[in-house]
Formats: C-alpha cells, structure tokens, sequence
C-alpha cells in the first residue's frame, strides 16, 4: 500500500486508513480480526479509533473498539508496525463531552488500559470544544506528548479558523501542534442551508488551509454509508437535491470506463485532488474492504477529473 507523509511530522501512513468504529460491537469479534488481518496482509498500517466507539450501540457503552484493537495487537504482536490512533472529547456514558485538561488526560490514561500500548500514535481532539480555552487543551495534549504516551495530536470537527488560532498558540508557546485534521468529506456536496451536526463538513475554506500550512485531511463518511451504490441506502437528504442524477450518472460512466466501482471512483477522486487527502474507509466484512483498497488501483485521467468536478457542482 502507498504510504503519504502525515502534515510535517516525517511519519509515513498509510494512503487509505482502516477505521474500526464498529468493530468488536456491530462487526462481531471474529470479524472485525478477519478485516483487521486483511487490511495488514495488503499493507495497510494506519487504524483509527475513539474512547467512545460505539456506545450508541444498543447494549453497549463505548470502549468496546478500542478493546477489540487491543486484544487483537496482543494476539498477533504486531503493535510496533501499526500507526493507531483514537480521540477524545465526545460524551459517552460516565464521560462528559469536552476538553477540559482533566477529560483529555483521564482519557488518555483508559484509552492506553483498553488498547494495551504503551503510547498512541495520533491523539484527537474529536471535537471543538468553544467553553475550554484553547491554552488548556493545547498545553494538556503537549503535556501528553513530552510525557511519551503520545507521539502526535490532529483536530477533528473544527474550522479552519479555529485550527488556525490553535496553531499560534502553540507555537508560541512551545507545545505540539495539531498536525492533521479530520473531517466529513465525500463526492456529493453538502446542499445549501443543510448541516451535519455535530460532524463539521469539509469546505472550500478548510482545503485552502490545508494546501496552505501542509496539514493533511482525513476524509470520513466518505461513502455515506454505502448509499452511493445500495438501493436500501438513500442518500441522506443533506446530500440530496437538484443535480444529483447528474453527479451520480457522472460517477457511473466514470466507475464503467475504469473498470472500478462507482466507491473507488468517489476514493480517487478524493485522493487525485490533493496528496494531501487521505479516506478513511470502513469495512463490515472482507469483500467491502477489497472494494475499498481496490480506489488505489484507479487513476483518473485529467478528462474524467474535470468531468467529475464540473458536475459535482452542477
């Protein structure tokens, strides 16, 4: 698998990212280890997690894919060649939502316990906390880092601005900085007047940031959920509107003439854009994850980019 450096911190991951969100609760344990070895067999070493993945789950309560990482690290003894990351910030049951010094650092201690590691690779702030200042989350996630149970931290849910307030700080200060941001970013555009809260929607202004500081982008929900191919899916109607069968006859035509699928074209356009841009993909079971890595297979030509974004918008 091609590897892309992440921001300016000279590690290099993996071009496509395995999330695990449901692994270990609606992708039972079994399976959730063959995707998990499949992803690795194909040279991928980049896995993405949260202290609260999924305890929205009926009859779970968060921790549970962090655990099943943990057990499965164990049970293969490959911790030392994998990039893992997970977050903080977001409630789940015991746990209040923000990042307050005190939430990131009793997080971090029980994220460490469940995955079994000794240091996280990537640590989020999963989302813009506006009632803590900036100082205080910034000085308690470099506290982290100097202490070594952090190698490096990124954003996730914020404006460019924000990260732009929170990039001085930290360099005026001395302490880590925010090296990536992660962010919902599919094909479809996000319809006028439609939100996607609490998740915050790439756009034009947060692009322009990254291209300009050399942050890298995580993409998530990339493929809403599997609607641009499963007639059970609808599109969510944040995504729904007028020019849509323009913009999906636009990626069937394209998936047909590279012999892809109408999912990997979505990777590789994102992808095409910018080096920069990396998907996270997520994967119930084998076969999705072999559609999946198989977006590193299709290039584009300059054509079919320019067809993609001009109906993208149209």
């Amino acid at each position: 698998m091609r590897t892309r450096q992440l921001g300016h911190t000279g590690a290099e991951v993996s071009q496509l990212c395995l999330g695990t969100m449901y692994f270990g609760t609606r992708v039972d344990p079994e399976m959730s280890r063959r995707v998990l070895d499949a992803y690795v067999e194909a040279g991928g070493t980049f896995l993405d997690t949260a202290n609260g993945y999924a305890h929205w789950i009926e009859g779970w309560k968060g921790g549970e894919s962090e655990t099943l990482l943990g057990k499965w690290m164990r049970e293969r003894g490959n911790r030392a060649q994998l990039f893992l990351a997970t977050k903080v910030g977001f409630d789940y049951p015991g746990v209040e939502r923000g990042l307050r010094a005190r939430v990131i650092e009793e997080e971090c201690e029980k994220s460490l316990r469940r995955l079994g590691v000794d240091y996280i690779d990537l640590y989020y702030a999963h989302v813009d906390d506006r009632n803590t200042l900036l100082e205080e989350t910034l000085e308690a996630f470099d506290r982290l880092v100097k202490a070594g149970k952090v190698r490096f931290i990124g954003a996730s849910n914020y404006l460019a601005w924000r990260l732009e307030q929170a990039r001085c700080i930290s360099q005026m200060n001395n302490w880590a900085s925010f090296c990536c941001i992660q962010q919902r970013y599919t094909y479809l555009p996000l319809q006028p007047g439609q939100s996607t809260a609490p998740q915050v929607m790439v756009n034009d202004d947060l692009l322009d940031y990254c291209r300009s500081t050399g942050m890298t982008l995580l993409a998530y929900s990339v493929l809403l959920g599997g609607a641009y191919t499963r007639e059970d899916r609808p599109l969510p109607r944040e995504f729904s509107g007028p020019g849509d069968e323009v913009r999906l006859s636009t990626l069937r035509a394209i998936a047909e003439e590279t012999g892809g699928t109408v999912n990997q074209v979505v990777m590789a356009w994102m992808m095409q854009l910018s080096p920069s841009i990396l998907p996270i993909i997520a994967a119930s079971n084998e076969e999705q994850l072999r559609d999946n890595l198989g977006a590193l297979d299709i290039r584009l030509s300059d054509e079919q980019m320019e067809r993609l974004n001009s109906a993208r918008f149209a």
